[in-house]
């Protein structure tokens, strides 16, 4: 088998059986008025981290769910679209799809504002998805493309870029690796679909994500995820997986290069009121300002008076780039 058939496979089993903690033992779901999310839904949440973030769901956007797992996403989606095929969500796996259906049955029965009919489920792959160009506001997939060698991720991330309108976000969340995960651990294909050994490292996840189009690129959350321990996994020394959680919008690439926010501010400590670079970032005095890692390295090269504080991999808006 290939190694999509293996996680084909494997995601059949755990659909008919599901495996409580298989992905995150400690993640948990986002809470939200009025929102019941049913246990065996609950069981399946196959996920590093989460895809739904508020401040990205105004104005009742339609949504493309790639991987539907046990429905739980999809489900806090139409949270926020309530209307007729808001959310569509593509799965491959037979199984997993039956049991999406399922568990958004019993959605229905313990939530009163919502319909199944909110959720749609299509038959499909990340690399074809069933929807036509620039159709879509809001592309997310939860901790499915780590699971894709480096080719096939690239050909995933254009297929979402092909089906996001312009300014359209692509929310992600996946592990990645601290170092280089060896390449005896890459070959296993049960780990691979376990999200164990597909990871790339942070840098080789942020430049797939650039190369693919994307324009600014905003990092919601990073945070310990599993440790693969050297005597388990034939190691020189343990390796630590982390949770990213990404929102990346489909918007141009300014001629000097992708705005990447990770948490950074730049204060400005002068004896003026104000400064100004001349190119649209103006600091006022004290007050830290919000600003993608590019912008930060440019305002700590103008001036010994700009002090740039270190990344927080948390950002949620606001600033300049």
């Amino acid at each position: 088998m290939t190694y999509l058939e293996t996680t084909a496979q494997f995601y059949s089993e755990v659909a008919q059986t599901p495996q409580v903690g298989l992905c995150c033992v400690q993640s948990s779901s986002l809470q939200l008025p009025e929102l019941n999310i049913p246990l065996q839904m609950q069981q399946m949440n196959y996920g590093c981290g989460t895809t739904v973030h508020p401040t990205e769901l105004a104005h009742a956007p339609t949504v493309l769910y790639v991987g539907v797992g046990g429905g739980l996403e999809a489900l806090q989606f139409a949270y926020f679209s309530r209307r007729q095929g808001a959310v569509i969500a593509v799965e491959p796996v037979t199984a997993m799809r039956e049991a999406a259906t399922r568990n958004l049955k019993l959605a229905a029965q313990e939530n009163a504002w919502f319909d199944p009919s909110f959720v749609e489920i299509r038959e499909g792959d990340a690399f074809s998805l069933p929807v036509a160009d620039a159709s879509v506001d809001v592309l997310a997939q939860n901790c499915l493309f780590n699971i894709f060698t480096p080719q096939d991720l690239h050909l995933a991330l254009k297929e979402a870029f092909r089906v996001l309108k312009p300014q359209g976000r692509l929310l992600m969340s996946d592990p990645i690796a601290t170092r280089s995960i060896p390449q005896h651990l890459q070959q296993d294909e049960r780990l691979r679909a376990m999200c164990l050994s597909g990871a790339l490292t942070y840098e080789q996840y942020i430049k797939h994500l650039v190369n693919t189009g994307f324009g600014q690129i905003e990092i919601r959350a990073r945070r310990p995820y599993r440790l693969l321990d050297s005597q388990s996994y034939r190691l020189k020394e343990h390796l630590l997986l982390e949770s990213l959680d990404t929102v990346s919008y489909k918007v141009p690439i300014p001629e000097d290069g992708a705005c990447v926010f990770t948490g950074k501010t730049a204060i400005y400590a002068g004896t003026k009121p104000f400064f100004d670079d001349g190119a649209g970032h103006l600091l006022q005095r004290g007050i830290p300002a919000a600003v993608c890692d590019k912008t930060a390295i440019k305002l700590a090269s103008f001036s010994e008076e700009i002090t740039i504080t270190n990344s927080t991999w948390y950002y949620d808006g606001g600033g300049c780039c």
